[in-house]
Parts: structure tokens; sequence; C-alpha cells
């Protein structure tokens, strides 16, 4: 392992020792107190443009698989982990996480005070740091970072987005044949590709809807278009990377669907999206929800639901003047979930999907079927 040099905006430099790519990059850092899954978490294109720091310790002891990648790459700028494990063992492994990092040039920051940093991020929030395994002078490397855009300067959908439609054909995942179930649907959707995960596609399908993936630039009128000749039923507005104040075609578009009255799903970036292009701005978090431990209260039910987080932005509370809260963040009290008045409109800021877990609230996929009639 080669050494790593780390600079964050608050002016701390800190050494570790690298085990992914080679380089400099800059990007935002934040932490994940997800126990499992640094996989999906990795090549989760909602982190694009962010350092995840993991709270649990030990990270690559089961390796990496083809059937565990949440999207064809890797997206976030590096990770950053206190132990490294290059010797993964587990039978469905097929290669080292150490080898995903690099081919899809990722940086892998270990042997570092994870603990630490997390205090600082909790303490003072999340902020833009630079890591670079080729210069090690601060001066240079506060110069680097103060020359690059800040996470919300930049628009990292574009990046992410499919290029091409498509048209997803797996289900859930099947721990009895360790593949994939084909779905059995009766219901068709466009899902608005802003970063979206494979397994939230894979819980559509499982909830009875057949799911086309389309660019994030197809236009308002394509889609309604669709909808008026009947060849889908609704739109799905998918999770992404980055701030999403600064996406305006995004925005106009949303306002003409809604408009229309399509029926709308948005999770994570598409419950924010859906929310500014009703007039309520997002705000930013001090350091955001991170981690697949998260308990929200479903405010229908009464129940608790163990969720998956992934967003640093979230709704403002005057959305009620216009909506039904239906889920609350019982770490703060943000809104997590929204039914639209009056609208065949609904969303959700956690991940439903939660892979790899937990899966309390895989039911609300089933509720945008019910939707649509």
């Amino acid at each position: 392992m080669q050494k790593i040099s780390l600079y964050f905006e608050n002016g701390l430099m800190l050494e570790a020792k690298s085990f992914g790519a080679e380089g400099t990059s800059v990007g935002e850092i934040v932490f994940n107190t997800s126990l499992t899954g640094y996989q999906e978490i990795v090549t989760d294109p909602s982190y694009a443009g962010q350092f995840v720091t993991f709270t649990m310790p030990e990270i690559g002891n089961v390796g990496c698989n083809a059937q565990d990648m949440e999207s064809q790459g890797a997206h976030c700028k590096g990770i950053i982990v206190r132990t490294y494990q290059d010797r993964p063992s587990n039978f469905r492994c097929e290669e080292s996480l150490a080898t995903l990092l690099k081919r899809e040039n990722v940086l892998g920051i270990t042997e570092i005070d994870t603990r630490f940093l997390t205090k600082m991020i909790r303490n003072e929030g999340a902020m833009m740091m630079v890591a670079s395994t080729e210069i090690h002078d601060k001066t240079a490397l506060k110069k680097v970072l103060e020359e690059s855009p800040r996470i919300e300067e930049v628009n990292y959908i574009e990046q992410v987005s499919t290029k091409e439609p498509y048209i997803h054909t797996e289900a859930r995942f099947s721990t009895k044949t360790f593949s994939y179930e084909q779905p059995q649907t009766t219901k068709k959707i466009i899902a608005l590709d802003f970063g979206i995960k494979r397994n939230i596609l894979n819980e559509l399908t499982h909830a009875g809807m057949e799911v086309t993936v389309v660019p994030n630039s197809m236009s308002a009128e394509d889609i309604i278009g669709k909808i008026e000749a009947k060849e889908i039923d609704g739109v799905f507005l998918s999770n992404g990377p980055g701030d999403p104040l600064i996406l305006k075609e995004e925005q106009e578009k949303i306002k003409k669907l809604i408009a229309a009255k399509v029926p709308l799903f948005g999770i994570c970036l598409g419950h924010q999206l859906l929310s500014i292009s009703h007039g309520y701005d997002t705000y930013k978090l001090k350091f955001g929800h991170h981690g697949g431990n998260h308990p929200v209260k479903n405010t229908m039910t009464g129940a608790v639901e163990i969720t998956a987080q992934n967003h640093n932005y979230n709704v403002p509370d005057t959305i009620t003047e216009i909506a039904a809260v239906t889920h609350v963040n019982l770490f703060d009290n943000t809104i997590e979930g929204l039914k639209y008045n009056d609208a065949p409109v609904m969303s959700v800021q956690h991940h439903p999907e939660a892979s790899p877990g937990p899966h309390e609230s895989a039911y609300i996929f089933s509720e945008f079927r019910e939707m649509l009639g």
C-alpha cells in the first residue's frame, strides 16, 4: 500500500494508506453507518461526487460479485475505511473490493481513524476534501481543493443517467436459487433515470410494473404523449446524486408532468424534485442521512420501519400545505414520505428497496402499483 494524503476544507491534513485507484480526487465527505453492503454503496450512483467514510471498521471481508452491483460501475470519488481486508472469504466472491475500485478509478483509503472523521463531520457538517496518491504538500492540496467546483455546482446526473432507453427484465433476488426472479407485470411505467439503483428497478417489477428506463433528457411532451396513448400508466422519478436545486431542466419537466396529472412516484432525489417542482425548495442537512439502520415512523399505521438512507438534502416542513406526511424520520423529525393532495403523486426520501437490507419499507412499491389503478 502506498501513501495517500487527505486535505479537508477546514484546514485539516491527514495521511493514510491507499488500496484503490491512484491519482487525485476532489469530493464531499460523508459518513455511512451501514453494517453491511459496502459494494452496493460503492456502486450506488447517488454517491457520485462524494467520499464515503464507513463507520463499520472492517470492510472488504466478503469481496465483490457481479450480482450485487447496483449499477454498471462505481460512482463515488473514494471510500475511507478503518481496516481493509484484502483476503475476502465468501462463496459468492468473484473479486476483491480493491480490484473493483482500481477498475472503476475510485480511491480506497485505509489505516485512518474513521471514528475521528465521523465525529468531525457530525460536529462541523459535510465538507469538501481532496485525496491524492501524487500530491503530499499541504499548500498544493489546498490549491487543488480551492480551484475545484463544489458538489452543489456539478450536475452529476448527466454522468450517471443512461444514454439509451432499456426495459428492466429482473425482479427480486431469490436466496433459494441465488438468481434474480423473472417479473410478472400488469402495468407499464417509465423510470426517469437520475442515477437509478438496480434493486429499485427489481422492486418495481416485483410489484407488477414493467419498467422502461429512459435518459434524464427525455422530454415531458414525449412522456405525456405515452400516457395519453395509454402506452404507459405512470412515471417513476429515481434517486440520484447532487443538489436538486441546480436541476432546472428536470424541475420544469416535472412541473409539466404534474400539470398533466401524470401518476408520479419519487424516491430520494425524485422526492426532492417533486417538492421543488411544487414550489417548495429543499434545504441541505448538516451531515445528511447515510446508512441502513435509520428509524422512520409510518404516520398512517404508526409502525416504525428501519430504513436505508442516502441523502444530504431534505424537503421543507411547509410542504404540508399541499401534501400529507406519510413518513417521519425519528432521528430528527424530518419528512420522509409524502402523498400530495388531490393528485396521483407520492414520494419517499428513504430507499425502500434497501439493498442489501432492511426490507421493511418494500410495501411502498406496491402502493405505487395500486395508485396506477
